[in-house]
């Protein structure tokens, strides 16, 4: 029978099955009594198919949809309901965003956003990218749009009227957001072009797989775990998605109508951000009105657009939004007699969404690199399990095929006036550093390169060319890889603890030479602060004391002068190392110390009491903290009031899955399921949070209608 189910999921595509199709074109590859079988099914699903008279949505008691779908054109539909019912107030927004259109729908303060979006060509891509979609998946994303459209229409009053300007929304602008969050924000963003670094632009994430053979049931397991900002386009969402041929659980970031992140009853991927290059900004040699190319000079295509801004009074103020681009791409920059033009992957790789839906209904390792072999996606490594056992870490990205130069060389600024810096292709996915079945049993990245995944080195650097990715790992990856290389046999509790570590990889490192140091060279401050580190248990928890100062110490190193012993490959586990000069490491820490002391008046000021998590209408003792002090449970504070920190960035969304059977699965979204003003899943999951526990996830018709809010049938 199952060999039966694979054969119908192979030859269908789309809601309904083309039995005369099937039977012409696979006549010679299929037996006269499996084709009798194969007949029988299909009429047997159709014919269940006919029963079921309505498309549904079950709210859970955490605001998350299962939705149980006709077919994939209603599934869609119910999925752009389910997100307008959550995130309706955002989702307009982004998309008016992705439009180029904000300013003329709410201000001055979105000049900057449209300009970057115009400058891109992001609404006329978007157009582009709509027609060149397969006939059955554009119709599936007018079902989005259609849901989104609907809703509103049926809840006039639980939208924002200011952001109700972007109604009706179309197919289009589906494809306009995607490429604003995918190519234009993780690929590249402005601040990136403009050398700019940020706390509120942070993206990061840990992915574990761990194979049968390291695991204590002997069942394959994923822990999911992306790192994004609390706002904005980085919001995730939590949801089930059930059609014929589909039941996949995960997330998606608001606005993107497939799952990001998923897993269903025989696999499951998550996404990292990888150390992917994807873009380059190129310097260009001016000669009068043009540009110097390979010994000619170039005029530059312009283009004007008109960027509308909404004046206090209510009229538009239009201004003209000049555009140029060379051979390489848009200008971003021109000062002081210097242009910079940008060169961005994927913006001829229309079916990113098509290629997401189909990872989600494979059934086994082939189907799922089948779909992950078209790299419509343009960055994200892909860590992967089974239900088969097989685990994977793919370093997933179209790389452009470069004729010379290694990662960092990239990383500056490109001369322009030449072909031999201008690529223009990328490569194939049998290029990409990749990773099967690991004599290891496990695979983690924590946004370290490919090179460390496992160990004993399973990816080789040298094999691939020196531009692919860099070469360092970081203390949280350090964290990750130490805690699954020294449990030879993992439970799903043991990872659900380990997840949620908070022990700082960078204090076990250094406190050995900076206690002594501190005893040696410290004043009567220096000897308390040492007093303090020295009973502190290496934890950034509520309750843990002496972690507020090393912390405050940690933040004002130089982290490229303050070892001796520099970070290796030879030995990437265990360096850097040492102080270079412990003298002034003292110095500074009894500087902390007192800043601390003033701030807190004690120097074991509780974590939980400096760093809070302060969201919305909660306020409860924080835990976790900044990536760089190797805390492999991430969250990024912001000065807040009195001085305390809050959250802005960090752990988002999180599965814990093993691939038993049936599937044992939790989750956590740490904000809740909903921004909506006044919903009860804005904030409902953060004292799990601040408990460092997980949900368990529902995914059976009976437990989820054990834990039912609410049904809406379509």
């Amino acid at each position: 029978m199952q060999q039966l189910i694979t054969i119908v999921r192979i030859l269908s595509f789309g809601d309904k099955l083309d039995i005369v199709g099937v039977f012409k074109k696979n006549r010679n590859r299929i037996l006269p009594f499996t084709l009798s079988l194969l007949f029988a099914f299909i009429l047997g699903c159709q014919t269940f198919g006919t029963q079921v008279k309505s498309t549904e949505i079950l709210w859970d008691t955490y605001g998350i949809p299962h939705i149980y779908g006709q077919d994939a054109t209603s599934a869609f539909r119910a999925f752009g309901w389910a997100q307008m019912q959550s995130h309706g107030n955002l989702l307009l927004r982004l998309y008016g965003q992705a439009r180029g259109r904000a300013a003329q729908y709410w201000g001055e303060d979105y000049i900057d956003s449209d300009r970057w979006v115009l400058t891109m060509g992001v609404p006329e891509r978007a157009r582009v990218w709509y027609e060149a979609q397969d006939a059955s998946f554009r119709s599936y994303l007018d079902a989005f749009a259609n849901g989104i459209n609907t809703y509103v229409k049926s809840n006039p009053d639980a939208i924002d009227d200011e952001v109700e300007v972007v109604l009706p929304v179309k197919g289009e602008d589906i494809l306009a957001h995607l490429q604003r969050v995918l190519n234009f924000t993780f690929v590249v963003s402005p601040e990136q072009v403009a050398g700019i670094s940020t706390s509120e632009s942070k993206a990061g994430s840990n992915g574990w797989a761990i194979a049968p053979s390291r695991s204590a049931s002997g069942n394959a397991m994923l822990l999911a775990n992306p790192h994004l900002p609390w706002s904005d386009l980085f919001l995730w969402y939590e949801a089930q998605i059930t059609a014929p041929l589909l039941d996949a659980y995960g997330a998606s970031l608001v606005g993107i109508p497939v799952l990001n992140i998923a897993f269903n009853d025989n696999l499951g991927w998550t996404h990292t951000v990888n150390t992917h290059d994807g873009w380059d900004a190129y310097q260009l040699e001016l000669a009068g009105d043009g540009y110097r190319f390979d010994g000619k000079v170039r005029p530059f295509e312009t283009k004007t657009v008109s960027l509308k801004v909404k004046q206090n009074n209510g009229t538009l103020r239009e201004q003209p939004l000049v555009v140029k681009s060379s051979v390489h791409g848009p200008v971003v920059s021109e000062k002081d007699g210097k242009v910079t033009a940008l060169r961005v992957v994927g913006l001829e790789q229309p079916g990113v969404l098509e290629q997401w839906w189909d990872m989600a209904r494979s059934q086994n390792l082939a189907e799922f690199e089948k779909a992950l072999q078209r790299l419509q996606l343009p960055m994200f490594t892909v860590i992967y399990a089974d239900r088969e056992g097989h685990i994977m870490h793919l370093f997933n990205g179209q790389v452009p095929v470069r004729e010379q130069g290694d990662f960092q060389y990239w990383r500056g600024q490109i001369q322009g006036n030449t072909s031999k810096t201008l690529w223009t292709k990328t490569h194939p996915y049998e290029d990409l550093p990749r990773i099967i079945d690991p004599p290891s049993g496990w695979l983690q990245n924590a946004n370290d390169p490919p090179w460390t995944t496992t160990f004993p080195v399973a990816i080789k650097p040298d094999k691939y060319p020196s531009y692919m990715a860099p070469h360092f790992m970081d203390f949280r990856a350090q964290s990750s890889a130490s805690m699954l290389a020294e449990d030879e046999k993992i439970t799903f509790d043991e990872m659900v603890k380990y997840k949620h570590s908070t022990r700082m990889e960078f204090a076990e490192r250094i406190l050995d030479d900076l206690i002594p140091a501190a005893r040696k060279y410290g004043s009567e401050l220096g000897q308390r602060a040492v007093n303090v580190l020295e009973k502190w248990d290496r934890q950034a928890n509520a309750p843990s004391k002496g972690a507020v100062l090393f912390a405050a110490w940690a933040e004002k190193l130089d982290f490229d002068e303050v070892f001796s012993k520099p970070w290796s490959p030879d030995a990437p586990r265990n360096t850097p190392d040492g102080l270079a000069n412990p003298q002034d490491a003292v110095k500074l820490l009894e500087t902390v110390a007192a800043k601390v002391e003033k701030a807190y008046g004690k120097l074991d000021v509780a974590w939980g009491e400096v760093f809070r998590l302060k969201y919305e209408s909660v306020n409860l003792p924080g835990n976790g903290g900044d990536d760089y002090l190797g805390i492999f449970r991430v969250v990024n504070f912001a000065p807040s009031e009195n001085g305390q920190f809050q959250p802005v960035a960090g752990d988002s969304y999180v599965a814990a899955i093993e691939f038993s059977t049936p599937v044992k699965a939790m989750a956590l979204m740490s904000y809740g399921n909903s921004s909506q003003p006044g919903s009860a899943h804005s904030v409902d999951q953060l004292p799990l949070f601040a408990r460092q526990q997980l949900r368990p996830v529902w995914r059976t018709r009976k437990d989820i209608e054990a834990h039912l809010e609410s049904r809406q049938l379509f």
